[in-house]
């Protein structure tokens, strides 16, 4: 890895440097986020059936998963600079594309095209965090970064709503235009210029795998709750995809130069974080996506309702990450982990009783806590992972991060979706006594109970976290004592 020109980021380049780094990331979860709410109207202006449209989104994230894994070769290769202003070009130019779609396979094409560079930016953006930030500074900047991650989804869903009222589907891509012109110029002026490592052999046969079995997988996890987990098809997707997912490990760790450097996992302080970061993540999808059914299936409230009651929560962890960040060099990762995973509990336990008639700031307010818990758990995970990383790995770490987490949220989404499913229909047939007419009110009792469950289960989930934090604390005690001994 080539060294950074300047020999210390100064507090001016620092700012620069998480400038360039905002922007990206923020467009890019933020297109993630507002395409939601245009479904009808994709619908309708393209009379395309809903299994299709469906892949205006399934599409995207399937993308960016499937990239993430080759991040750490090709910003070894071309250098992480150049990877990430072609990756917001690539984003910016399939953005402009959606908007001149002419079909709804035209739009699937493009969106897809642009969750690819997306799946580049993600990943690339914290990489650069370890490559240009001091390393004392770089709790703080995680913070930052993370606080671009949370304000996108914060308003996104708001934003999306109001550009398509006003301004048509459209808007909601043209959006990214400017904000992709404005982070490419940022990113040429504000990056500091990296020489890429020496020319590395492409593996080939280990890209298409690595492809493949990311794909295959995340399909499956994805599209598992619509085909049913024991079709053909789902079995033979994750068959097949962890067949040539053991064939590319097996092959990288026989290979000098690796696309993906698995050696990361050798890290003990990084495996142990990134179980925990699945664990929150696999938490916070089980909120986004069971409130929005309570809120809208159940107690039948509008798209711009529930986004209003979710913001509260958005903002007020938007607002606790640059704290974070502040806490991390004082606490350490223990206790804020530990804290959070806490609020997690609390708060998942809370709304494994939520009642058919809840209110809505009832909802809110445990939202809220749930949001503060992710806050003060997500950046010192991440953190203490990456920190513990060589820097010239560090791309590798994050591309596996990265990629382990994509395939988290799809199979979190498919199992709690496919759960809720199941508990639902079994507390209306409960309810019901075998009558062979349900009852609106016993159908909307049923999923309410049926949410109540897949919370319960969130509360299970969260619970294997705490043993995995105090090994983590044990590690890091364990590694300090050595630096003293070696000293």
């Amino acid at each position: 890895m080539g060294k950074v020109s300047t020999k210390e980021t100064g507090n001016s380049a620092f700012w620069f440097i998480i400038l360039a780094i905002f922007f990206g990331n923020f467009m890019s979860i933020l297109s993630s986020t507002t395409i939601n709410v245009a479904f009808p109207l994709f619908l309708n202006y393209f009379h395309a059936e809903l299994g299709e449209v469906q892949w205006v989104i399934t599409g995207f994230l399937l993308a960016t998963g499937v990239v993430a894994p080759v991040v750490g070769y090709f910003g070894d290769r071309f250098s992480y600079k150049r990877l990430y202003i072609s990756a917001l070009s690539g984003f910016t130019l399939f953005s402009l594309l959606c908007t001149v779609a002419w079909s709804i396979h035209s739009l699937i094409l493009f969106r897809t095209l642009q969750g690819a560079f997306s799946g580049l930016i993600i990943p690339t953006t914290m990489t650069m965090i370890y490559q240009f930030v001091e390393k004392d500074r770089q709790p703080f900047a995680m913070s930052l970064w993370s606080l671009s991650s949370m304000l996108a989804p914060a308003f996104g869903p708001t934003l999306g709503g109001w550009l398509t009222e006003y301004w048509g589907w459209h808007s909601l891509f043209l959006l990214n235009v400017p904000i992709g012109l404005i982070a490419i110029a940022v990113a040429f002026k504000c990056l500091p210029y990296q020489k890429p490592a020496s020319s590395k052999t492409f593996d080939l046969p280990g890209f298409i795998t690595v492809l493949l079995s990311s794909f295959l997988i995340i399909l499956s996890f994805s599209e598992g709750n619509g085909w049913g987990w024991t079709s053909w098809k789902t079995l033979t997707c994750l068959v097949v995809g962890a067949m040539t997912l053991v064939y590319f490990i097996r092959r990288e760790l026989r290979l000098k130069q690796p696309l993906l450097n698995l050696s990361v996992f050798q890290t003990s302080r990084f495996t142990y974080s990134l179980i925990i970061n699945c664990i929150i993540t696999a938490s916070l999808y089980s909120g986004t996506f069971l409130i929005p059914v309570f809120l809208q299936d159940i107690q039948q409230s509008t798209p711009l309702t529930t986004a209003l009651v979710l913001l509260p929560g958005s903002l007020v962890m938007a607002c606790c990450s640059p704290i974070v960040g502040k806490l991390y060099n004082r606490t350490g990762p223990f206790w804020l982990i530990m804290c959070g995973i806490g609020l997690l509990l609390v708060s998942n336990w809370e709304l494994s009783h939520i009642q058919l008639q809840a209110s809505k700031v009832y909802v809110a307010a445990w939202m809220t806590i749930r949001y503060v818990g992710i806050a003060l758990a997500f950046m010192p995970v991440m953190n203490a992972g990456m920190s513990a990383i060589p820097k010239e790995k560090s791309g590798h770490a994050s591309s596996v991060t990265n990629w382990i987490r994509q395939a988290t949220g799809a199979l979190s989404i498919g199992v709690f979706s496919s759960l809720l499913a199941a508990r639902s229909l079994t507390h209306q047939k409960e309810l019901s006594h075998g009558a062979a007419a349900v009852t609106e009110l016993i159908r909307a009792q049923g999923m309410a109970m049926g949410v109540q469950d897949v919370f319960l289960v969130a509360t299970v989930i969260c619970l294997f976290a705490i043993p995995l934090t105090f090994i983590l604390r044990e590690r890091r005690m364990d590694s300090s004592k050595a630096l003293e001994s070696r000293s």
